[in-house]
């Protein structure tokens, strides 16, 4: 398989799998990069082949403009993903990631006919369940960061130095416009199984927010609660990593495709 620049800067194989029967599309939260799904990919390899995704305006690409909508981003994810889609895809996301995860699984269940085989939707309150609360996007520099330290979403020395700030802060501020601003389209539904991994003290999304998800798909929706808050993914990674192989290991053929 050939793979274009375009799609190299967006999907990242840091564990190339080429036997295995199944791919996991890994999608960061807000202000995250795809070295962050780096543990999932080594845990999951080979059995399954992580597609981490790389958003523009962040490390490598920090040079690019960054992309503000959800339509936007899952443009850029599905048409960087063309190349992959010859064997089954499952979708993780995170926090943004996860309401990526959707709307990118109902890009490919109407324009390939193939739905995920499943979406795994962690740290995100179901696409209907809206808040009215003041937009963190719209806040000055300082009250961004406060909102990621609530959160406890990065390395405390990174929100406080200097010299990093100024390269992190436009892509965290393009992708909560992206998620604050986003609605999803009533009457659509995932024909595809949903997890939902939420945290029991998340902040952004209760337990009743997250059992919602089941109004999204025409298939089933599981909902595991996990002790922590936004980034409980922090402390349960081997428990959330065991879970996905699990899942996954059930689409799985007797014997890997080659």
């Amino acid at each position: 398989m050939t793979a274009t620049l375009e799609n190299d800067l967006w999907v990242r194989r840091f564990h190339p799998a080429p036997s295995s029967a199944i791919r996991l599309v890994a999608l960061p939260h807000a202000g995250g990069s795809a070295s962050y799904l780096f543990p999932v990919s080594r845990a999951l390899s080979p059995g399954v082949e992580v597609l981490a995704i790389q958003y523009p305006g962040r490390q490598d690409r920090r040079h690019e403009p960054v992309l503000d909508t959800v339509a936007g981003l899952v443009d850029g994810v599905f048409g960087a993903l063309r190349p992959w889609l010859d064997r089954p895809v499952a979708i993780f996301g995170h926090s943004m990631g996860a309401v990526l995860g959707y709307e990118l699984g109902l890009r490919l269940q109407q324009e390939t006919g193939r739905p995920p085989v499943r979406l795994f939707a962690s740290g995100r309150r179901a696409p209907s369940r809206t808040r009215d609360e003041r937009y963190v996007h719209t806040r000055d520099d300082a009250g961004v960061l406060r909102e990621l330290a609530r959160l406890s979403g990065s390395d405390p020395r990174v929100l406080g130095d200097p010299e990093l700030l100024p390269m992190i802060l436009p892509a965290l501020r393009g992708d909560y416009k992206a998620v604050e601003t986003y609605r999803a389209e009533e009457g659509r539904r995932l024909d595809a199984p949903v997890t939902v991994l939420t945290g029991d003290s998340d902040p952004m999304t209760t337990v009743d927010e997250a059992r919602d998800w089941r109004l999204h798909t025409s298939a089933e929706c599981d909902v595991r609660v996990f002790r922590g808050g936004h980034f409980f993914l922090n402390e349960h990674a081997a428990e959330v990593i065991r879970l996905i192989g699990a899942e996954l290991g059930r689409k799985l053929p007797a014997t890997p495709a080659g």
